[in-house]
Order: structure tokens, then C-alpha cells, then sequence
């Protein structure tokens, strides 16, 4: 049976045909003339949705809203009624029923409302099996031949329209499959970055990367009006595809685009650089006070704002006057609300947003998080709570009230990762678990990148026979001291500095407001 329908107009008889149309689609109605013996029905047996007439003796349509949602508040309503007056309508919609009809009405007409309001789910479930297998094929054959930045970035776009499609598919089969195909990808990406990646870094033939973001997508829309920056940190490309409805409230997206964070894909090196302008040992020769090795003492990211002035000057910005906010946790994110007035004289607001990369370690630090997060739908749904009820969209509409262009990005992405592998190192190696710097390095070459002369890749050095690894795929580097322990500890956690689509290819967007 399709569903169970309640249909209360006073001209009731006359609707017999379409009843009829309706129960042969499989729906099973029941027929009322007025809202009181509605009412009494709806005590006793629990329907899917009632068909409403707006129109009626006693008590109207709208009037009975509040009364049938009391005696069922899941009941969905689609209102029936002649008139077209925009007031109704909105009275009706302001009373959060589920669709609005006009007579005469067609049966097709009501067909599809209770498909759209009773089925759905399967529907687009159906709909969106059917589609992925017909381009399964297409994803596993397109991965093989996939030579640039660019095309890289389309089939990673690819693979999160498929996996946010699924989030409302309840088949994991077909998640699995996905699965397989961003693993199989993410081992092809790694073996692309490789070959490409150090000509990067010395070419202009790359694609937009941290050290070049400001001065390339920033810096033309500074030059021309007020800019609010909004750096995310932590923020993956699907969380951004997630929460941009709750931007787009108030601001109206010009345009949307990817870079590639440097390597390791981590804040202390990626941020700094974006911050900067410069790769890492550019910012450690040009500010040796400031710049932190991993095996050296001094909080690494506290020097952003010394930074970005110095980016600015050099790029003929010195004029514009800038606010840097780093928002760390609720109370100061309060507190930014609060001082926003005086804020906004600013040219340049910068606000770096910290909560993602405080809630993807809390899924291995805490334990009533880690249960909250399971995988990465649940972690997209989850980021797309805290935003809707953060401090920071008040922020955002302020913002946008006051004339701010609105730049929003973030410094790396992030990995979900699930397979072990045994790295030996010393004291003085790097705690990070998809990367390590140090000089007494043993490893298994098939699970990461070596980069043995760290300056090729304008990496600083520990000390003169430092080397870097990068953690491939979903892949976590693991001390054999403790091993079993260790494993357990970090795997199907969340981790950042390796090489994977995820961590590396990362969302900008462009957006005015409203």
C-alpha cells in the first residue's frame, strides 16, 4: 500500500473519481466532509497525510492546521482551496504544511504531491542506484587516464556528488563500491603527485596551491571592496558542498574553485604558507624567529597575522587596513558577535575558524564524539549542525548586512584513516602520524612518499640529513613500540599531512552578499 490518506472537503462526494484514481495507485483514502469528524477519525487510526480544503463551513482549513497537527504532529498536510490570494498562501505555508494545491484539481496534480511527500526518499533512492551503476563503469575506467591538475579535481568533485547523493541511500553495497573507487583513486593521485609535484613548486605551468592563494583569488577582490576572509580550518571540499546553503542564506555565490594544499597538509605548514605567500623554508629564512621546526619548541601557527601583513605589503595592500581573528573556541566566537561593529571598519576581516580541526581530533580524543562519528557522512552531518546553530552565521549575516564580499577557504582537508603501517624513527622525529621529518627513518616505501633532499620541496631541515615521509591513500604511520595499542588508538580516526584527495585538493569560494 501506498499510503493511508485523510481527505476532508465539504464537497467531499464530488471527489469521488479521483479517490478512485487514487486508490487503484495503490493509496488507501478516507473520505470527510467536515473537521470535526476528521478529528474524531484521526483519534483512532494514524494516517501518512491529509489532503486539506481551505474552503469549508465551520471550522476552515486553515484554522484546522493547529488542530490536526495536535492530534498528530508527524501528519503531513497538503492544503486544497480555490482562492489565490497571496495571503492564504502565506498563511498557509507560515503553518509549515507540506504542499499547496489549487482547483480544480487534476488527480495527476495529487499524485504527485503524495509522491513527493510519501515516497521520495525511495524514489531518489531508486533513482540514484540506477544512475550510479550505468556511470560505475565510467569512474573505474576514467581514473587510468587522468593526467592533470585539473581533471584530477573534476573526478575528486565526481566522487563527493556520488558520496553526498548516497548519504540519503540506505544500500551500504553501493557505498562500498564508492569506497573502492575513491581508494583506487586516492592510490592513482598519490602516484600523480609524485611525478608532479616538485615541478610544481618550480614552474609556472601548477595549479593554485597555498603559497600563491591570497595573492591570486584574495588579493583582486581587497584591491576592490571590503572583503571579509573566512579561513575554515580542516575544511574538506564535502563539508563546504554541505554547509553552503547555510551561506548562501545571505550571500550569493560568484564563484567556487579548488587549490592544492602544499605538502605536509598540515596547519603548521599549510596555513603558514597561505598566510605567507611563501613555502616553508622561504618563511624560515625570511622570518627565522618565527618559523618552528617539528622537532623545536613554540606554538607554530602564532605569527599568521605578522604574516599576512608582510604578504600585503609586498603585494602594494599596505593601505588596507585589516582585523585578524582566530576564533578557538565558543567564547571568543561570542565575543567576535559582540564586537563586530567596531570590526567592520576594517578593509580586510580575516577569521580563522577552528572548529573543524578541533572536532575531527576529538573523534580520537573523546569518546562521546568518536560514537557521534562514525564515517564521513555522519562527519558531514555533524559540521552541518554546529554551523546552523554557531555564533559564526550571525557573524556571516552581519557581515553580509554591512557589504562585506565574502572569501571562504581553509588551509588542508582531511583523511579517514583505516591501515597501519610500521614507520622506526628516533626522539627528534615528528609526532604526526601522516607525516614524519626526522634523520634516522625506517619505513615501508610502499606506503609512502620519501623525500630524501627536503629543500627540492622547499621543506626546512631538522638537521642536515633530515628526510620527509608522506602517508599514502588512508594509510596511518604507526611506531612498532606499543604497536597493538597504537593501532587501535588511531585507526577509523581522523587525521591530515599526508597525500589523498581529501587532504589535498580544497575548496574557495567567491560570494557577495544579497
Amino acid at each position: 500500500m501506498a499510503g493511508k490518506i485523510l481527505w476532508i472537503d465539504d464537497e467531499v462526494d464530488m471527489l469521488r473519481p479521483h479517490i478512485v484514481f487514487l486508490t487503484n495507485k495503490g493509496y488507501q483514502v478516507t473520505p470527510v466532509n467536515n473537521v470535526n469528524e476528521a478529528l474524531e477519525i484521526m483519534s483512532q487510526k494514524k494516517y501518512d497525510l491529509v489532503l486539506l480544503d481551505e474552503n469549508m463551513p465551520g471550522i476552515s482549513g486553515l484554522e484546522a492546521i493547529p488542530m490536526i497537527k495536535h492530534k498528530d504532529s508527524s501528519a503531513k498536510i497538503v492544503m486544497v482551496t480555490k482562492s489565490e490570494e497571496e495571503q492564504i498562501m502565506e498563511q498557509a505555508i507560515g503553518s509549515q504544511i507540506a504542499d499547496y494545491i489549487l482547483k480544480p484539481v487534476n488527480p495527476n496534480q495529487i499524485l504527485l504531491s503524495l509522491k513527493k511527500n510519501l515516497q521520495s526518499d525511495d524514489l531518489v533512492e531508486q533513482k540514484t542506484k540506477l544512475e550510479y551503476q550505468q556511470e560505475f563503469r565510467n569512474l573505474s575506467l576514467e581514473v587510468s587516464y587522468i593526467r592533470s591538475y585539473e581533471e584530477w579535481a573534476d573526478y575528486y568533485k565526481k566522487i563527493i556528488n556520488w558520496e553526498i547523493k548516497f548519504d540519503k541511500v540506505f544500500d551500504n553495497e553501493f557505498k562500498d563500491l564508492l569506497q573502492s573507487q575513491k581508494e583506487e583513486a586516492n592510490i592513482q593521485f598519490a602516484k600523480f603527485i609524485e611525478k608532479n609535484y616538485e615541478d610544481w613548486l618550480n614552474s609556472n605551468e601548477k595549479p593554485l596551491m597555498s603559497h600563491t592563494l591570497f595573492k591570486e583569488k584574495v588579493k583582486p577582490e581587497v584591491q576592490k571592496e571590503k572583503v571579509l576572509l573566512l579561513m575554515i580550518d580542516n575544511l574538506r571540499y564535502d563539508q563546504w558542498r554541505v554547509i553552503e546553503p547555510l551561506f548562501t542564506k545571505f550571500y550569493n555565490k560568484i564563484s567556487e574553485d579548488y587549490y592544492y594544499s602544499i605538502l605536509p597538509t598540515t596547519t603548521q605548514y599549510a596555513r603558514n604558507a597561505f598566510f605567507s605567500g611563501l613555502l616553508p623554508s622561504e618563511i624560515e629564512k625570511r622570518f627565522p624567529n618565527k618559523w618552528f621546526n617539528d622537532n623545536e619548541e613554540g606554538n607554530k601557527n602564532d605569527y599568521e597575522r605578522d604574516f599576512l601583513e608582510d604578504q600585503m605589503k609586498r603585494l602594494g595592500l599596505s593601505s588596507k587596513s585589516m582585523k585578524y581573528v582566530k576564533i578557538l573556541n565558543a567564547d571568543f566566537e561570542k565575543k567576535t558577535l559582540d564586537d563586530f561593529q567596531q570590526i567592520k571598519k576594517n578593509d580586510l576581516v580575516v577569521i580563522v575558524y577552528n572548529f573543524i580541526d578541533i572536532l575531527s581530533h576529538a573523534k580520537t580524543d573523546n569518546n562521546i564524539v568518536s560514537q557521534f562519528i562514525r564515517d564521513d557522512q555522519t562527519f558531514r552531518s555533524l559540521t552541518y549542525n554546529w554551523f546552523e546553530n554557531s555564533s559564526l552565521m550571525k557573524i556571516i549575516k552581519l557581515a553580509a548586512e554591512s557589504g562585506y564580499k565574502l572569501v571562504i577557504t581553509t588551509d588542508h582537508g582531511t583523511i579517514y584513516v583505516k591501515k597501519p603501517s610500521k614507520v622506526v624513527g628516533d626522539k627528534e622525529t615528528s609526532t604526526n602520524i601522516r607525516y614524519k621529518t626526522g634523520k634516522s627513518l625506517n619505513y615501508d616505501n610502499n606506503d609512502v612518499w620519501a623525500i630524501t633532499a627536503p629543500e627540492k620541496l622547499f621543506l626546512p631541515k631538522g638537521n642536515l640529513s633530515s628526510k620527509y615521509i608522506f602517508a599514502k591513500n588512508n594509510i596511518f604511520l604507526a611506531y612498532p613500540k606499543n604497536y597493538n595499542h597504537y593501532v587501535n588508538y588511531y585507526k577509523d580516526t581522523y587525521q591530515h599531512g599526508g597525500i589523498s584527495l581529501e587532504e589535498c585538493i580544497i575548496p574557495i569560494s567567491i560570494l557577495e552578499p544579497k
